[in-house]
């Protein structure tokens, strides 16, 4: 099977007074595995209804490879859909539940039975044709739904929450089926979300969406790493952020290198100090700091925007570390307010001496024989890498 390349293109739908989407515009690749990921209310599943067919835009089109599918009812889009509530007939076996529509279709009855057969092999439910709906796990049952609509051979596979209703562990294991049956017949996945955690591990590529917009477009790592807007920056995954002023911006050419750097130098009152990005030469006052912008560009002196840094780029000691004179390395003075063990990870929550929190990740890599080796109350030094900091937003905006 191949998939469709889908574009949505400046898409906008209004519920009276409410703006559900507000001129939705990109493209997924087609054999995507495309994530639609955001915060009850922000959208998401009222663009999959369009795409599905089930509601139609006020403006813009959806384009499965560059022909607009929005003139055409649910029956005739290339297209099938995987709810949360799996929608399964409780009366029909899982075999004549997969075989459904293809009955419709009114098929010879044995390409109907190779079909089902090839489809339930697909999601390892072979042993299990002859079971009710109710004799099966939530696990299998969302699978049965897979397979149901798969057997069409769309081009396109919209996922609704579909693993939302399991438990934790299952829903974890039904996912790397899913990313797996995925690789395995290679047509386009567009996936609904509000767990960053799912959408970060299957997806090709994932569109964060916030109060019917897109905020950012992009592969899980650049999502993580350069979030493009503070709304993100704290959606995905956890962070420490902070407002900051442009007092100075530089650009200057390393030598080596394509790219232009640039020195910007930020006042970051949460942090009671003025802190410098990108090695400057010049010597500065003892309470400045080094801090270096990540991929950053186009700032102005007097600008307002939001800084951040991921709590496990965060090293904690209770010794005041020895960076050698390095002035790219932040170090602060605190206390530890709350340390909260994850067995895999302690998570920390230390107290600097201007009172402002900061959220701190230590891995465990080795065997604790006395516990963690920070504690409550302990005054410790949190310190992290200039490269490790990044600009999100212009706040003015």
């Amino acid at each position: 099977m191949n998939g469709s390349t889908v574009t949505i293109s400046n898409v906008s739908k209004h519920f009276g007074d409410f703006h559900a989407l507000d001129n939705v515009d990109f493209t997924i690749k087609q054999g995507e595995f495309f994530s639609l990921l955001g915060p009850s209310g922000c959208g998401k599943t009222t663009l999959l209804r369009i795409i599905a067919g089930f509601e139609f835009p006020d403006e813009g089109a959806v384009l499965f490879d560059d022909k607009d599918i929005v003139p055409l009812p649910p029956n005739k889009r290339p297209v099938n859909t995987v709810f949360q509530s799996y929608a399964l007939f409780p009366h029909l076996s899982v075999y004549e539940n997969v075989a459904f529509p293809l009955r419709l279709r009114k098929l010879d009855k044995n390409v109907i039975d190779s079909k089902v057969k090839e489809y339930l092999r697909l999601v390892q439910l072979e042993q299990h044709a002859y079971k009710k709906p109710n004799q099966l796990s939530g696990g299998q049952r969302q699978r049965v739904a897979i397979a149901r609509a798969l057997i069409n051979e769309p081009k396109v596979l919209l996922l609704d929450e579909p693993l939302s209703a399991l438990d934790a562990k299952l829903r974890s294991s039904l996912l790397l089926d899913l990313d797996a049956l995925h690789d395995k017949i290679g047509i386009t996945f567009i996936y609904v979300t509000h767990d960053q955690s799912e959408a970060l591990a299957v997806s090709d590529r994932i569109a964060v969406m916030n109060a019917g917009k897109v905020l950012q477009v992009g592969s899980p790592f650049e999502i993580y790493e350069s979030p493009a807007t503070q709304f993100v920056a704290q959606f995905i995954g956890e962070t420490n952020l902070f407002e900051a002023t442009v007092v100075n911006c530089e650009s200057y050419k390393v030598e080596g290198k394509a790219d232009i750097e640039h020195m910007v130098t930020l006042n970051v009152p949460a942090l009671g100090m003025q802190a410098q990005l990108k090695g400057d030469t010049q010597a500065t006052k003892e309470e400045d700091k080094n801090i270096l912008v990540t991929d950053y560009e186009h700032t102005d002196e007097g600008q307002k925007v939001a800084f951040t840094v991921r709590p496990e780029k965060i090293r904690i000691t209770r010794e005041e570390p020895a960076f050698g004179g390095r002035r790219d390395i932040n170090v602060f003075k605190g206390i530890v307010k709350e340390p909260v063990y994850t067995g895999f990870q302690s998570k920390f929550y230390v107290e600097l001496e201007n009172g402002t929190i900061v959220k701190v990740f230590k891995q465990h890599t080795n065997y604790l024989d006395d516990g963690p080796e920070i504690a409550w109350k302990d005054t410790v030094y949190i310190s992290w890498s200039a490269e490790d900091g990044y600009i999100v937003e212009d706040i003015n905006k």
